[in-house]
């Protein structure tokens, strides 16, 4: 029924080989034709610290074993890391790209393709992150003098994760702007790795928007005390984004409105603030523009880096990528706090926040990447109001209604059944098509991470399993058009999208009918049964 009805809208998604190979001729090499067209290609991300933060390749024997591993689980590739405070480190515009062209190497002669992820953004601080990674000196240097180069809390505290979108367009860092920084770094990754685009390793640049690579605002750091669920802090009080929302707001003839001081504490519930409880700040005039405001700000930062990156790597045949935060903590509530001081401003039956997102991408034909997939809401804790499975279908419904391709990863390791059935069930909502490509399909799933866990005799059974099944039961195929996955020269951008087309695109739709389980399950072997006893990770985030 989904299926019909995505074709009828003309949302379906659309997906066909690239070939004029006969099906006896899929046969021969091992494939069934129409079957082949749900496969879905699997990547999984390397350490954080597989280049070390003094910019060297230390572990290659080790780091070739594990991709041999992979390479024998049948993936597709890997992800990295590509920090910023590594390859810049030494002085404005002094590259050192040596270990990872090393590592890339290695990884091309495994056999692997590469989505490489231009970090932005400090490693450390995060969860998950084991490895400290700051931004290049020089650029904290400039803090020093001026600290709201920064994202910045009501309380005046300063995140040093990522450059504040306020300064995008200052040149504060020897005359060069953050967009022109983001610019030149791209464009020397291009120059300095020309030959793995050359032979199409490189298959997927994700363009790093925020902390942890996120387009979203830095609202929830454990390094400041936050803790889950706690509903986070806007962070727009630097003296860049606090004048451009008073310029703002006067523009509109609200001279007297203010940044909010009534949203609370990082770890508050929304009805202990003024702003989120029910019929709260938020719901008056000045709570909707200043939450249009702020969300609208961050689709723009994100517009103008993936105008840039396209710039940058025009003419090479891959996908750009934009990565989109699972924040699913407070979904079940009415106010969804904890998304409003992240950026995405969504209000369940009233406003869609992640729409606007998907349509400014339609600009760059870029994928919107989106975490969370292996999680499910029985495993979410009463008092945190959490919906997973909910966002996570309200998020690749609004992207597939923009016409744009949808990828995804995990929030946090697993290993057993339950969540791999649950990514199993998100790539392909509506199951298996016999017939040739499903409606709906993402374009690409990334685990988070090899692990000496992840290569432990019963995890790698039960992974090598899910592969198999993300691959719709297919032996690995090295040539994506085959399965669909299209991928042709980067051209040029579109025309810059009016915002009051953006903001049509908050009007609610109700989401894509999900299946209740996935039919290519992973269980009913030991390995899985093992794995499953062996799952005893809280699954609070």
């Amino acid at each position: 029924m989904c299926s019909i009805l995505c074709s009828k809208l003309g949302w379906e998604n659309k997906v066909e080989a690239k070939t004029t190979m006969s099906t006896s001729e899929y046969k021969k090499l091992g494939y069934n034709k129409k079957m082949l067209l749900n496969y879905v290609p699997v990547y999984v991300m390397l350490p954080l610290g597989v280049v070390s933060p003094k910019n060297s390749f230390k572990d290659e024997e080790g780091t070739r074993m594990q991709l041999q591993k992979l390479k024998e689980a049948g993936v597709d590739g890997i992800m990295v890391d590509v920090w910023w405070g590594i390859i810049e480190s030494k002085g404005p515009k002094q590259y050192d790209w040596k270990a990872y062209r090393r590592l890339f190497q290695v990884v091309q002669e495994c056999g692997l393709k590469i989505q490489a992820i231009m970090s932005f953004h400090q490693c450390g601080g995060n969860v998950g992150d084991i490895v400290f990674i700051p931004l290049p000196q020089w650029v904290l240097d400039v803090a020093k003098s001026n600290p709201d180069i920064f994202y910045t809390n009501l309380s005046g505290v300063r995140n040093p994760e990522y450059l504040s979108l306020g300064v995008d367009n200052e040149p504060l860092f020897g005359g060069r702007t953050p967009i022109q920084i983001y610019s030149d770094f791209m464009k020397s990754f291009r120059e300095n790795m020309s030959e793995f685009f050359k032979a199409g390793t490189i298959v997927d640049i994700e363009v790093g928007t925020g902390p942890a690579g996120e387009l979203r605002y830095p609202s929830y750091p454990e390094t400041q005390g936050w803790s889950f669920p706690g509903i986070g802090e806007f962070q727009c009080y630097d003296k860049y984004l606090a004048e451009d929302f008073k310029k703002a707001a006067t523009e509109a003839g609200h001279s007297e409105w203010e940044l909010p001081t009534d949203a609370g504490k990082y770890n508050d519930t929304p009805e202990e603030t003024d702003f989120f409880r029910r019929n709260g700040t938020y719901k008056t005039d000045k709570g909707i523009f200043f939450l249009t405001w702020y969300s609208t700000k961050l689709i723009l930062h994100g517009d103008q880096i993936l105008e840039e990156a396209n710039k940058a790597f025009r003419g090479c045949k891959l996908k750009l990528a934009v990565k989109v935060s699972g924040i699913h903590w407070w979904f079940n509530y009415h106010c969804h706090a904890a998304e409003l001081t992240a950026g995405y401003y969504n209000l369940y039956g009233t406003r869609d926040g992640y729409r606007p997102i998907a349509r400014m991408l339609t600009r760059h034909n870029a994928i919107l990447n989106f975490t969370c997939l292996e999680m499910r809401n029985t495993e979410q804790p009463a008092e945190a109001c959490s919906d997973p499975q909910g966002l996570v279908r309200q998020v690749l419904s609004d992207a597939w209604k923009e016409s744009i391709k949808v990828a995804g990863e995990n929030a946090l390791p697993r290993y057993d059944s339950t969540a791999y059935n649950q990514i199993l069930l998100n790539a392909r909502p509506n199951g298996l098509n016999k017939k040739g490509a499903p409606a709906l399909k993402m374009f690409g799933f990334t685990y988070l991470r090899v692990s000496d866990d992840l290569l432990e005799k019963n995890n790698y059974k039960i992974f090598k399993k899910f592969v198999k099944r993300m691959h719709a039961n297919q032996k690995y195929c090295p040539d994506p058009e085959k399965y669909g996955n299209l991928i042709d020269p980067l051209g040029p951008s579109k025309p810059r999208i009016p915002i009051d087309d953006l903001m049509d695109a908050t009007k609610p739709t109700e989401p894509f009918e999900f299946d209740q389980k996935t039919d290519m399950s992973v269980d009913g072997s030991l390995s899985a049964f093992v794995a499953k006893l062996n799952c005893f990770m809280p699954c609070l985030f």
